[in-house]
């Protein structure tokens, strides 16, 4: 392959002028055999420009990830797709380690990547000598060859990161040679605070990071280890950074190596600690560790991490250090070793670290002043580098305050002097109602304080909504809402809460507090019923202005208000609904047009809202028929924009859309769109067909006429179920198909869809012949047959007589009959089981029995028996719930105590219940268990169940009276059947169908009374 012609190739593609004839050269070469390796060498070649060097990285890369593994032709095809060939490959595995080594960072990001996924399906398999070509340079004496060489044992560590620790031998076999290679060369670099050393330093730790944060192997990491990596840790923590990096811009100092490698060991430690060193929060395998971390290093490595916490304070430390130092002590805070060491500095942390995190600082206001929509999502983004450390203070205050007694009193005294202060900074008053606002959790549960709150709020909180300072406006809204659930005993005030936030929602020229009032407002409302008295005259001017915030912010928060606004007031948004709705369409436009809407995950979130509550409108409007005729053209439109373009991400909502939009009435329109989805359905076949089956439902049982008027609505739901049932679509899929089918059957009797009944029957049996995994899809195909039974008994019957499956001659009949016998005791639910049992009474009484009936007779009514008694349990079971449902909503508050004594620590009780439970020995669980047979999966009914038929409703067939029905005509008609069916009966068995005889008697009686 001549390298050169691929160098002027790789040229091209980085000019627009060329591009598109480099990428069609490129194309018609990447198959021939040695072009990857050329690559390879074209990347590594310091003769090549530096441009070229990286196209040609990303097109390795690419290939790699599309072509490196193993791939089987598609089902139907012979030829197999292209793979990089088995020469190209080795010639890559035995030159890629010594290219990322020797490549510039640039091009070596992009090596890593393709050594990834090499790893990945090739390690230990057909790679083991990765592990050797590692080894070779990383003991190597020239120090140049160790930052490529540890890069790519990342890429080892980091393919196992997260698999099960059983998963991960091939990785710790590996680790035995490389674990202590790496903990030497880091002891020996600490010294060192060079530039490339501590980036050495810094590529050890997070190797160590990926080995032990999910998993921790402690065959490979035993006490002594562990020892010296902590004191390693420690080291990194406490040493000093150079004084020069002072110097750096406050912003580009994260970026610097030595923080780095500061942040990396807080990672380790914290991690540690959090996860495997936390006595009571462990799992069975860590015990031991947890007691020897606590006891051995979380108090000396405290002591480092106070010191962190205090040169924050005095001097600088970058935010994700300090966020993670933060996290370490709240971790502490529940331990009495770790919880008296912090003690005598908690109030210094609180009120000298914690709350200047919490006031308002320099870059908030330029932001705000800015770009005031990049500060609302900048603060409503729990991930953003900002809000780092700001919520890992807020995280170490609550939980300090709500486990250690000494904690709350002091900071709240200290935050009421700041209020009190008419000459105070106005940050630090920010400062302090934030430090309140986050504490409200707790302090409406203590009886001490929740009687102050009130007096609070309308002391400091209702001045400050008037506050010429917008941040405070923003502020006092947002305590309102965290105080929300307040009972208040003066009802001016809290008329006076809602009146303000409603002000600074509507009024208010700065768009951060709009936001903050507009949650406050519908916290607010649905908290305090006399709230939602107070804003109901003034729905319509506070709905559109909601609607105006969300469209110049796109605040996904916003749509979750609005969305509870309209359930809150679905009489008074009926009049505005149609204005809602077209502008909430408009606003998803706008989303789905704007120019980084492909980039942005934010957009993405945004307009799920949108449609979301677009589908509350229609939920609450069910009832007013005139106002959803005209909805529906708009959802309409909303729905051809994301067919049309098409937009998979949102097929779920659209489908929830046009679901509502069906469930009263189905328009001349909506009976369109199932041919469209016809459409959609043969593109994106299987993958939606679940999500499609409420609104095929609803076509099925909403307007059943309609439906039947024109043979094309039925041929189009039977094709997709069909296809569904002989693809690949999986199990859930399919049994959604066959459920589908049922509910035509069951919906269609004596509707003359005779011709119907065989195609449904031999697509469901025919799924049968293969192998089925679960007991739900062979219920569910049964249960189609069964409802055909149901349907027609001489039809069916007929209908597989004239089944013929390829594997073997005969009828399919005493196979089905066979199959259902062996399998009622996998009926589960209410509907399955009252199903099986109408089938089993029509199987009993008809008049040309097959053969396979009379051979079965003896497990026909033990099985209808076994099938009652699973009934009983489900209508027991479903009394129980509305019972216990009441007595929840009943049960009055309390107040809750978490805190614990300075000389205890904290045991998570309900963790350590299971824990405890993980370690009992077999055969010593509770006696009382085997008493109940009864299965909450059994009792809960089937998945399926929600798409209901004419046998589930409340005026359906009685299954008690059809049985009994059935049997006692029998016994009247024909005795010697009679006997065939009841003689192999027990005497418990003889007792409970004299049980069924008496409840259907009286289950008749009360239908009698009701009517």
């Amino acid at each position: 392959m001549d390298p050169n012609r691929i160098i002027q190739a790789l040229k091209g593609t980085i000019d627009p002028n060329l591009r598109i004839a480099a990428e069609n050269e490129l194309n018609q070469s990447y198959k021939i055999i040695n072009f990857a390796p050329t690559l390879l060498q074209i990347i590594v070649s310091d003769q090549v420009e530096c441009p070229v060097r990286q196209a040609a990285a990303i097109y390795l890369k690419n290939m790699v990830s599309q072509y490196w593994q193993d791939r089987e032709p598609p089902p139907g095809e012979v030829i197999f797709p292209f793979n990089i060939h088995e020469n190209d490959r080795q010639q890559i595995r035995d030159n890629i380690v010594e290219g990322i080594i020797q490549c510039p960072d640039t091009v070596r990001a992009q090596l890593t990547v393709c050594l990834r996924a090499i790893i990945k399906h090739d390690f230990p398999g057909r790679w083991t000598a990765i592990v050797d070509k590692i080894g070779f340079y990383l003991q190597s004496q020239n120090s140049a060859s160790w930052y490529g060489s540890l890069l790519s044992l990342y890429q080892l560590v980091k393919t196992y990161e997260y698999k099960k620790a059983e998963e991960r031998d091939p990785l710790l076999a590996a680790m035995q040679l490389f674990l202590p290679r790496i903990q030497q060369q880091v002891t020996q670099l600490l010294p060192d605070s060079t530039v490339f050393s501590v980036l050495i330093q810094k590529q050890i730790l997070k190797i160590f990071h990926a080995l032990v944060q999910y998993s921790l192997p402690l065959q490979l990491v035993n006490n002594h280890t562990m020892t010296q990596w902590m004191e390693i840790l420690r080291d990194v923590i406490d040493r000093g950074v150079p004084p020069e990096t002072l110097k750096v811009d406050e912003d580009d100092r994260p970026d610097l190596v030595w923080w780095k490698c500061k942040k990396w060991a807080l990672r380790i430690v914290t991690r540690l600690f959090e996860r495997y060193g936390s006595p009571g929060n462990v799992t069975k395998e860590y015990f031991e560790f947890a007691d020897f971390f606590l006891k051995t290093y979380a108090v000396g490595i405290q002591q480092v991490l106070l010191k962190v916490v205090d040169q924050h304070r005095q001097q600088y430390v970058t935010p994700h250090v300090l966020q993670q130092a933060l996290n370490y002590l709240n971790q502490g805070v529940s331990h009495s070793l770790t919880w008296k060491q912090m003690k005598p500095h908690i109030q210094t942390i609180c009120q000298e670290v914690i709350f200047p995190l919490m006031c308002y600082k320099d870059e908030d206001e330029k932001l705000w002043q800015e770009d005031p929509y990049e500060y609302i999502r900048m603060k409503f983004n729990a991930y953003d580098d900002h809000v780092f450390p700001t919520t890992a203070a807020q995280n170490l205050l609550c939980t300090a305050a709500r486990k250690r007694k000494e904690v709350l009193p002091k900071m709240m005294e200290f935050c009421h002097q700041i209020l009190m202060d008419p000459n105070v900074d106005p940050r630090k008053k920010d400062g302090a109602l934030h430090v309140i606002g986050s504490l409200a959790d707790i302090l409406l549960k203590k009886r001490i304080y929740k009687d102050q709150m009130e007096l609070m709020l309308q002391n400091y909180v209702f001045p400050l909504l008037n506050s010429n300072l917008g941040y405070l406006r923003a502020r006092s809204c947002w305590v309102l809402h965290s105080f929300s659930p307040l009972k208040f005993h003066n009802e001016l005030n809290l008329r006076n809460a809602v009146e303000l936030v409603k002000q600074n929602l509507i009024e208010d020229k700065e768009m951060p507090v709009k936001v903050e009032a507009a949650i406050a407002l519908q916290t607010l409302v649905s908290n305090q019923e006399q709230a939602k008295v107070y804003i109901k005259p003034l729905i319509r001017p506070v709905m559109q202005e909601l609607l105006n915030v969300i469209k110049v912010t796109e605040n996904d928060d916003l749509t979750n208000v609005i969305q509870k606004m309209i359930c809150e007031y679905s009489e008074e948004v009926a009049i505005i609904a149609i204005d809602m709705t077209q502008n909430l369409a408009e606003i998803f436009l706008k989303v789905l047009q704007s120019d980084e809407y492909e980039e942005s995950e934010d957009k993405t979130v945004m307009a799920l809202g949108i449609l979301s509550t677009i589908d509350t409108i229609l939920t609450v409007m069910e009832d007013h028929k005139e106002i959803t005729q005209q909805l529906e053209g708009i959802c309409l439109q909303v729905i051809g924009l994301v067919l049309q373009k098409p937009i998979i991400e949102f097929y779920e909502e659209i489908l929830s859309l046009a679901f509502s939009l069906t469930c009263p009435a189905i328009s001349p329109q909506m009976w369109q769109l199932l041919g469209v989805l016809y459409e959609v359905f043969q593109q994106d076949c299987f993958d939606y067909f679940t999500d499609m089956m409420p609104l095929l439902h609803n076509y099925v049982t909403v307007d059943t006429d309609m439906l039947l008027s024109n043979p094309k609505h039925l041929e189009v739901i039977y094709t997709m179920c069909k296809k569904v049932l002989t693809g690949d679509a999986g199990e859930d899929a399919e049994c959604h198909a066959a459920k589908l089918l049922e509910v035509i059957i069951l919906q269609c009797k004596g509707r003359g869809i005779d011709q119907c009944i065989p195609l449904f029957v031999e697509a469901v049996l025919e799924r049968l012949t293969r192998g089925v995994k679960s007991n739900e899809l062979r219920t569910m195909c049964l249960q189609v047959a069964i409802a055909a039974l149901y349907y027609n008994p001489t039809l069916l019957i007929h209908t597989l007589e004239n089944i013929r499956f390829p594997h073997s001659p005969e009828p399919i009949t005493a196979q089905f009959i066979n199959q259902w016998m062996n399998d009622t005791d996998c009926f589960l639910g209410l509907h399955d089981r009252k199903t099986c049992i109408i089938g089993l009474s029509i199987l009993m009484e008809l008049p040309n029995r097959p053969a396979v009936v009379e051979s079965v007779a003896a497990q026909i009514v033990p099985s209808i028996l076994l099938l009652f008694l699973g009934l009983k349990h489900v209508y027991a079971s479903r009394v129980l719930a509305k019972q216990e449902s009441f007595t929840r909503s009943t049960a009055a508050e309390e107040e809750e105590n978490e805190e614990i004594p300075s000389d205890e620590d904290e045991v998570n009780e309900s963790k350590q219940m299971i824990l405890q439970q993980h370690s009992t020995p077999a055969g010593q669980d509770d006696e009382d268990d085997d008493d109940d047979d009864w299965d909450e999966d059994v009792l809960e009914g089937t998945a399926l169940e929600e798409y209901g038929t004419p046998l589930d409703y409340d005026s359906g067939l009685d299954e008690y009276q059809f049985f009994t029905a059935a049997l006692l005509k029998i016994q009247s008609t024909d005795a010697a059947w009679y006997q065939s069916l009841t003689a192999p009966l027990s005497d418990d068995q003889k007792k409970q169908l004299q049980e069924i005889y008496t409840l259907s008697q009286q289950r008749k009686n009360s239908s009698v009374k009701g009517q």
